[in-house]
């Protein structure tokens, strides 16, 4: 049986939507969850669930991780963090994944170092956060928000790292790598784009050139790869610009009577379409290059976001894309 840690002090909400989400998981996947944080505030919150039959751990944590904290206060001043016993588990053995959707910033800083997390995989610059697109092609987008400041060969990596990720878990082989600019021709791009383009071109990676974001929702390429900066205000502006939408067309529908018929004819049509680019579909978004499966959720997650991003977690470990990822870099390097 498999062993997942669920942070349960993350979520904004916490440690409500954490915990449901963990229970919900247990009973869809069978396999145990490790529920870590204020241990009486966790079990108040499990005496509200139906458990009975379900693996369910409780690991006191007398530490919280805020999304106000400074990732290097956190590493040295919070050493019993629900963040630092989660991931010293996994590093351990004696658990196979970490959930949260805690501060990104300070589960990087704690992941990367092998005295407070699970460490980087040998070879690794920096690990990097890839989100699947909820859009019907499923692209991976890298880096998410985890390096604002990045180097050419980072983002090489990151390609790398990514397209491994999208063989194991989606079973695509040889996926379509991009660069994610403002134009598609070579020419287009700030210094690091053009920097970056011939070390793709000689990376043995399956390279298509530059795309724009148009192209990546649609699926053009497999993996889009950017700096974290730039990954992270495409992901923020399609998710406002979903939910505008979403907010606009229930103010039609119920703008007349004839309008609001219309949205009860159609209304199975819109939970399709809503269930495909729902991101709580997606769960959470994989740290790549950390020695161990570390999913990041987002702060707003609900607790069916929390069930989805511990199901990527579990499939992560089944399809042992670490060791993937471990075995790839090493190629690579060798190359």
């Amino acid at each position: 049986m498999m062993r997942i840690v669920v942070d349960a002090m993350g979520s904004d909400n916490h440690p409500g939507p954490d915990v449901a989400g963990a229970v919900m998981a247990a009973r869809e996947f069978g396999e145990t969850l490790i529920l870590v944080g204020d241990a009486p505030r966790i079990e108040a919150e499990l005496a509200k669930q139906q458990t009975a039959g379900l693996s369910i751990e409780v690991r006191h944590a007398s530490q919280q991780v805020t999304m106000t904290d400074a990732p290097s206060d956190v590493l040295k001043g919070k050493p019993d963090s629900s963040m630092h016993v989660g991931l010293q588990m996994v590093r351990d053995g004696a658990a196979d994944a970490f959930v949260s959707a805690g501060n990104t910033g300070a589960i990087l800083g704690i992941a990367m170092l092998r005295q407070t997390g699970v460490g980087r995989i040998a070879g690794v610059k920096r690990p990097a956060l890839g989100v699947v697109f909820p859009t019907e092609e499923r692209p991976l987008l890298i880096d998410n928000g985890a390096n604002a400041e990045c180097k050419p060969e980072w983002l090489v990596q990151f390609g790398l790292m990514a397209s491994l990720y999208i063989t194991h878990m989606l079973d695509i082989i040889n996926p379509r790598v991009a660069l994610i600019a403002n134009g598609e021709e070579e020419g287009k791009g700030n210094l690091l784009i053009k920097e970056t383009i011939p070390l793709m071109q000689a990376s043995g990676l399956n390279y298509i050139g530059n795309i724009e974001p148009k192209e990546f929702m649609r699926g053009v390429a497999h993996v889009g790869v950017t700096d974290g900066f730039t990954g992270n205000i495409i992901i923020k502006t399609a998710e406002a610009i979903a939910s505008y939408m979403s907010a606009k067309l229930r103010e039609s529908m119920k703008a007349t009577p004839l309008t609001m018929l219309g949205g009860l004819l159609a209304r199975p049509a819109f939970r399709q379409v809503r269930r495909r680019l729902d991101a709580d579909e997606v769960g959470g978004a994989p740290l790549l290059g950390v020695n161990g499966v570390v999913i990041v959720a987002h702060g707003r997650a609900n607790a069916y976001a929390i069930k989805q991003a511990v199901g990527q977690a579990r499939r992560m470990v089944q399809n042992n894309v670490v060791a993937a990822i471990a075995d790839g870099l090493a190629r690579h390097t060798e190359l």
